[in-house]
C-alpha cells in the first residue's frame, strides 16, 4: 500500500486492499504548526471542547464539538461549511485553544461556533481527493480568464471545498477591482459556488511557502501569524545597508525578521548620546562615521565622506569633548586609548608535514635510482644457468656464449640481437666490415616477425657472424640476464641492468 502526500494539506492519502481511501496526518507538513506544550498538563480537555482545525495551508478555522467526539490532533474530521461540509485536520485542542485566540485577535464573545460532524468516512476522503485534483487545472484557468477582462489582479491560489462545493479563489490587487463579471463567469465554467477573497503579498508567501535568504523556511509560514508593519528606519536603527534588493523578502517586501531586534536597539541606544555637529579638536573638526553601541565606542573621521582614517572614542570621552565644546572650546587630543581594548591574539595552529604527503618532489629520489634499471623495454632474466655455443639456454636462461646472453622473455642484446621467448641473436661486425645499420626499437627484423615466443634462433647471419679472437663490439641493445660470454674472446660480465659484449670488454 503506497502513500502520496500532499504537502498543502499535511496529510498522506492510500487505499487499503478494498480499494477504500484512508488518510491519516503528518506532522511536521503543516503550515504554521504549533507545539502544543500544555497536552501533557492533567485533564487538558476538561471545559474546552473547541478545536482550532486546519484547511489547506495556513487557512485555520475554529469548531465547537458539540456531540463530545473522542478528538485529538491529528485527527481528519468533517466540519460544517456553507454549503455542504469540509474536510479538515484538528491541529490544536485543550487550553492552549483560548491562548491562540488571544494571539490572534480572534474573540469568542457571541460567536456562533460551527459544528464537527464526525471523523472522516472513506467516501469523504476520496470526494477530498478529487476536490483537490482539481486546483491547480481551476487556478490556471481563472488566470486566462482575468487577463482577458483585462483586470489589474493576480489570482494566486485556489482551495476547494471537501465535497467539491465551493472553492475560493485567493487574489492580490493594489487596488480596489470589479469582479462581478469574473464570479459569472467562475461561476458558470466550474458549476461551484465562488467566494473571492483578498490577502497581501506577506500572506501569499506565507501560503506558497520557500526559503529565505537564511536558508530556513520563511517565518510566515512556520510560525508567524500576525504581520507588523516594516519600516526602512528598522535598518538604519541596526546600521544595516538600506540596499532594497538585500532587505526584501520572498515577498518583495522588507524582511519580517528587521524587527526582531529592534526593540534590543532600541534600548541600547538610549545610552549613546546624539551628535548633531561634529567634534572640535586643536587639530580639526571630526565628524561621526559609525557607532558600536553594545560595545559603547564611536568612530569618528576627519573627512565625513571617508572611512580610512578612524578614531574610535568611548561615549564616556565624547561626552567629555561635547562638554568642553559647548563652552567654546576645544580639546587637545582627541584620541582615548582606553577607548578599544586590545583583544586576546590567539595564534594559528601550524600545518606539519609529518608524512611527507605535501611535498612534490617526494619521489624524486626513487625516481632517479631506478631510472638506469629501467632502460630496456622487454622483460628480464631470471634463471641461472649455462647456454650451449649458439646462445641457447637449457635452464630457461642463464650464461650465453660469445654471440650473446640469452634473455628470458623478450629481452635485449646489447649486440645488436634481439631476445625473443628464451633466444638471443647477436651481430658483431668484424673490423674490416662497415658496421650493420641498426634498426628502430619499434620495428623487429623480418626473421623475428611471425615467430611464437619461446623459440630458438641458434644461427646467425654469415655477414654478421664475429670473428673469435676479438671482434669490434657492437653498439646495440642493452641485455638484462647474468652470465658470461666464452666463445670468441673474453665475454663482459653481466650484471642486474648491465650489459653483455662479445668480443672485447667495453
Amino acid at each position: 500500500m503506497s502513500c502520496i502526500k500532499d504537502t498543502t494539506r499535511g496529510c498522506c492519502f492510500s487505499r487499503d486492499d478494498n480499494g477504500q481511501a484512508h488518510a491519516h496526518n503528518c506532522p511536521g507538513c503543516h503550515k504554521l504548526e504549533v507545539f502544543d506544550w500544555m497536552a501533557d498538563l492533567p485533564d487538558p480537555l476538561a471545559s474546552n471542547q473547541i478545536f482550532e482545525v486546519q484547511f489547506k495551508n495556513t487557512h485555520k478555522g475554529y469548531f465547537i464539538n458539540d456531540s463530545n467526539l473522542p478528538l485529538q490532533p491529528g485527527d481528519i474530521v468533517a466540519v460544517e461549511a456553507s454549503p455542504g461540509h469540509d474536510i479538515g485536520i484538528i491541529s490544536l485542542a485543550g487550553e492552549l485553544v483560548t491562548r491562540q485566540m488571544k494571539k490572534t485577535g480572534f474573540n469568542p464573545q457571541g460567536v456562533d461556533f460551527r459544528k464537527i460532524y464526525r471523523k472522516a468516512k472513506p467516501g469523504d476522503i476520496e470526494k477530498w481527493q478529487e476536490a483537490i485534483a482539481r486546483e491547480h487545472a481551476t487556478m490556471i484557468r481563472s488566470r486566462q480568464i482575468t487577463a482577458d477582462l483585462r483586470l489589474n489582479m493576480k489570482i494566486g491560489d485556489v482551495e476547494f471545498q471537501g465535497d467539491g462545493m465551493r472553492a475560493i479563489f485567493y487574489y492580490i490587487a493594489d487596488e480596489r477591482v470589479d469582479f462581478r463579471e469574473l464570479i459569472k463567469i467562475l461561476a458558470d465554467q466550474f458549476r461551484i459556488r465562488v467566494e473571492m477573497r483578498q490577502i497581501g503579498a506577506r500572506q501569499e508567501a506565507g501560503r506558497i511557502g520557500g526559503i529565505a535568504p537564511c536558508g530556513r523556511e520563511l517565518c510566515c509560514s512556520t510560525w508567524l501569524g500576525n504581520f507588523s508593519s516594516v519600516t526602512i528606519g528598522a535598518a538604519r536603527h541596526q546600521e544595516i545597508t538600506p540596499n532594497p534588493q538585500k532587505l526584501g523578502g520572498q515577498c518583495g517586501k522588507l524582511k519580517c525578521c528587521l524587527n526582531y531586534e529592534l526593540d534590543v536597539y532600541l534600548d541600547a541606544r538610549q545610552s549613546i548620546p546624539k551628535i548633531n555637529g561634529p567634534l572640535e579638536a586643536l587639530d580639526g573638526s571630526y565628524y561621526l562615521v559609525k557607532t558600536d553601541i553594545f560595545e559603547r565606542i564611536m568612530w569618528f573621521s576627519p573627512d565625513p565622506k571617508s572611512s580610512l582614517a578612524l578614531t574610535p572614542l568611548s561615549v564616556e570621552r565624547v561626552l567629555q569633548i561635547v562638554a568642553v565644546n559647548r563652552r567654546g572650546e576645544k580639546v587637545d587630543q582627541l584620541e582615548d586609548k582606553t577607548a578599544v581594548k586590545e583583544k586576546p591574539q590567539f595564534e594559528e595552529p601550524e600545518i606539519k608535514n609529518v608524512v611527507g604527503e605535501e611535498s612534490i618532489t617526494r619521489f624524486d629520489s626513487q625516481r632517479g635510482a631506478d631510472r638506469g634499471r629501467n632502460r630496456s623495454r622487454g622483460g628480464r632474466n631470471r634463471g641461472r644457468g649455462r647456454g650451449d655455443g649458439n646462445g641457447r639456454n637449457e635452464n630457461n636462461s642463464g650464461r650465453g656464449d660469445g654471440n650473446g646472453r640469452n634473455n628470458e622473455g623478450g629481452g635485449r642484446n646489447e649486440h645488436g640481437g634481439r631476445n625473443e621467448g628464451g633466444a638471443a641473436k647477436s651481430h658483431n661486425a668484424s673490423p674490416g666490415q662497415p658496421r650493420q645499420p641498426q634498426q628502430p626499437r619499434h620495428t623487429a627484423r623480418p626473421e623475428q616477425q611471425n615467430k611464437p615466443a619461446g623459440e630458438n634462433r641458434p644461427t646467425a647471419r654469415p655477414e654478421q657472424t664475429a670473428p673469435q679472437g676479438g671482434g669490434r663490439p657492437n653498439q646495440g641493445h642493452r641485455n638484462r640476464g647474468r652470465g658470461r660470454g666464452r666463445s670468441g674472446g673474453q665475454g663482459g660480465q653481466g650484471s642486474q641492468g648491465g650489459s653483455s659484449r662479445g668480443g672485447e670488454q667495453q
